[in-house]
Parts: structure tokens; sequence; C-alpha cells
């Protein structure tokens, strides 16, 4: 029996998941976790790259002391971050986290050098701060790309560590706003217009590629070799390619982000689309995440630590249940990429700094099933098309209040799971490759 390890990295924890084909279901053993989170870094939010490694590689060595040996392993990661490398290929660090606020303000300044409508034209990307090319654009104008001979989105990266092979892969490449929605390969004339060398960008493989093989070193320390192949790298694509639903159905990936959206075969890039803000992002077999990211369990996540995590999220969401209050606010408003109190920041949103913590769960809860339903009609008018479903997938789909809030702010149904689905999404990619 053919086994594959999924290596499942968050924004705040990893996974590593084994997986089998039995009896035509996927078979999944989770078999390390380890934490994951940006630090501060001369006052700069950055991932800690080593810390990375030496989890990914602690975990793999795992599987030898469970006696299962992986055919193969395939990292997912979230979307847009990325390591340089110079010409030795030693890293330039710091490797800069998205929720960084170096970015706030460049999107108008990258607006004076190509155009909000032609970038969305090229690349059909939600414009958010965080956005690579905003990244980009920063790593340009304090010279830090100047010494950088090769850029690696974070799972390639990863992967290179894994394998010392140098190349991209497509689903997390397409989170960008570097390639071009149509060619699926990097848009050089974009690139240059930053001041980048397009040289510098590692070619872009499809998910369920061949990296390599794991070096000696790492072969020898967790005591057998594998292959290390793309699987969809970004975490929301290997999500999406775990979901089940009709042609008209769109999926919800409810994690620290819930990306809503649709699966399509080819990329809208009209006006509309833009305007509504959606993303089209890459997925597996040349199809397209028809998106949009709203900010999820990451205010949950925030909230229980800035009260001790005093309460369970269970004991969070039954406090929301008994509250009567129903006042929303915009989950992606900016005061909530990275506030130093969540509590105070939802209340500030809301207008009203003594709100009581059960009437500010209830407000996250209906602020978040609100957002679900304007981007569900958003999908039905920019496409033309009733949606006739919605799959909640990933581990927001265990919360059965936003579940059941979901259902009715909408009004479609929903069905729930997996909630591996990012796991599962990988390790289904893996196993078509084998």
């Amino acid at each position: 029996m053919d086994y594959c390890l999924a290596i499942d990295i968050g924004a705040s924890s990893g996974r590593h998941i084994l997986g089998c084909m039995e009896n035509g279901e996927i078979k999944t053993q989770e078999i390390y976790r380890f934490e994951n989170g940006f630090e501060t870094v001369d006052g700069t939010f950055a991932w800690n790259v080593e810390n990375l490694v030496s989890s990914i590689v602690e975990g793999i060595k795992k599987c030898s002391e469970v006696g299962i040996i992986p055919k193969s392993i395939a990292i997912d990661t979230w979307g847009v971050d990325y390591v340089l490398l110079d010409e030795n290929k030693k890293e330039i660090l710091p490797a800069v986290a998205y929720r960084d606020d170096r970015t706030v303000g460049v999107p108008e300044k990258v607006d004076a050098i190509i155009s909000r409508e032609e970038l969305y034209a090229k690349t059909g990307i939600q414009r958010a701060n965080y956005n690579t090319i905003y990244q980009l654009y920063c790593d340009v104008q304090t010279g830090k790309l100047e010494k950088a001979a090769h850029l690696l989105m974070m799972p390639a990266y990863l992967s290179y560590r894994l394998t010392g092979v140098i190349k991209n892969e497509y689903t997390i490449a397409s989170t960008s706003s570097l390639v071009n929605a149509e060619t699926r390969d990097w848009d050089v004339d974009i690139i240059k217009s930053l001041g980048a060398n397009p040289e510098i960008f590692a070619p872009i493989c499809p998910p369920g590629s061949f990296v390599g093989n794991l070096k000696d070193e790492i072969k020898d320390y967790v005591g057998f070799d594998a292959k290390v192949v793309f699987a969809p790298a970004h975490d929301t694509a290997s999500a999406v390619a775990a979901c089940t639903f009709s042609n008209h159905g769109v999926f919800i990936s409810s994690g620290t982000w819930s990306l809503v959206g649709a699966e399509n075969k080819y990329p809208v890039l009209t006006k509309e689309a833009m305007e509504a803000n959606f993303a089209n992002e890459g997925g597996v077999n040349n199809t397209y995440r028809f998106l949009k990211n709203i900010m999820g369990m990451w205010l949950f996540k925030n909230i229980r630590k800035n009260l001790d995590k005093k309460y369970t999220y269970d004991e969070m969401m039954y406090m929301a249940m008994d509250s009567s209050y129903k006042k929303t606010f915009d989950p992606n408003d900016e005061r909530l990429v990275a506030p130093e109190n969540m509590v105070e920041a939802v209340r500030d949103c809301l207008g009203e700094k003594d709100l009581p913590i059960a009437d500010v769960l209830a407000s996250v809860y209906h602020s978040l099933a609100a957002s679900y339903k304007r981007v569900v009609e958003e999908i039905e008018k920019v496409t033309g098309e009733a949606v006739d479903g919605i799959n909640i997938v990933g581990g927001g789909c265990q919360d059965t209040y936003l579940n059941k809030l979901t259902e009715e702010y909408t009004g479609k149904p929903v069905r729930t799971g997996p909630i591996e689905a990012t796991a599962i999404g990988n390790l289904k990619t893996q196993l078509k490759a084998l």
C-alpha cells in the first residue's frame, strides 16, 4: 500500500498527515504537529524559516518512528509570502510576513506604475495590501532585491530546503498578482515595471509535478528516501481539491481566513469582477478559484487570546448563541489585521467601547455570515448563475452555529466537511501523481 505525507502549514500551526487509498477512500493519520507564527525582527513581522524547516524535518523523521514510510511528500502553506536567495543560495532575511504593515499605502503607489484596471485584466487577483506584488515593491525600494538571485514562494522554498531543487508551483504563484491569468506564467512586463529582475523568478510547475528526492543529509537523518512533489501548494487550492459540489456550488474554506468562492474553467477578468474585488487563483486541473478572502477564525482566535484563553471555542460559541445582539461590521476592516487587542478592535469597529463579551462574539458570528451572504450574491451577479449549495470545509466547519447562520443568511443548503480538507486535497494530488 502506497503512503504519502502531506505537510500542511498554516499561519499558526503545521501538521504532518500520512495518507493512503483504502477501499476507494483516503485514510489519514496525523503523526506530528508543531506551532508556527510570525516573530518581530527589528520591528518587522517575519517568519522564522529555520524553525519551519527544522519542524518539517522532525515531522518527516516521525514516519520512521511510526513505521510507515511514505513514497512521496508534499508541502502546502498560506499564500503571497516568499523567500529570497542570493547567488550562493543563501537566504536574504528577514522573510517578511504578510501581516506586516510595510505595505500600507503601497497599492496606491503601484497604481501609478500600472493601473488597477490593467493589473486586474492581466492577473485577475483581488486587491489587498498584503499581496506579493506590493511586498515586492517594498523590497525593490529598500534595495533588498539587489542581491537576490532567486525568489521562491514559501512552500516552494520549503520544498527547496528538502531537495536542493529550485522551482515554483502554479497555485501558490497565482496568489502573487504577478502571474498572468491567461498564460499561467510570470508576467514579465509587470515584474519589470516594478524594477525587479524577471530572471530571479523560478519557473512555475503544475501541482502534481516532481520536485526532487530528499537531499542526502536529510535522507540520512530521517532514515529513508522519498520523492518530494508539488501538491496544490497554496493551502486553499488543496482544500478546494477536496471539495464536492455541483456545477453551481460554492465553497467556503474556513480557517484563519474564510475563502468563499466557486471553481471555474476560465478566469473572470471583467470590470464587475474587479470592482467586486474577486481573485482568480489557480486550482488543480487548470481550473480557477474565483473567490474572496474574508477574515475568519483569526477573529475568534485573537479574542480568545485576549481573554487569556479563559473560555474554550465551544464555550465562546454558546455565549454568542445566548446573545440577542446582531449588529455587524466588516470582517476585513484594517483595524482587525493585527491588533494588539482584538476585543477592543471589534468594539471600535462597532462604535461601542463597553460592549459585553457575549455580544462581541455574537457580532463576529453575524458579521461573518453576513459577509458570506454578500459574496454568494456577488458570485451570482458576476457569473449570472444561481448558486445551489455551499460546501464548508476545514477546521472552521466544526462550528455548528456559524454553519447554521450561514444557511440562514444565504438561504442556500449547507454541507460540511471534510475537516482536514487541505491535507486530503494535498494527499489526493500526491496519490494521483504516484
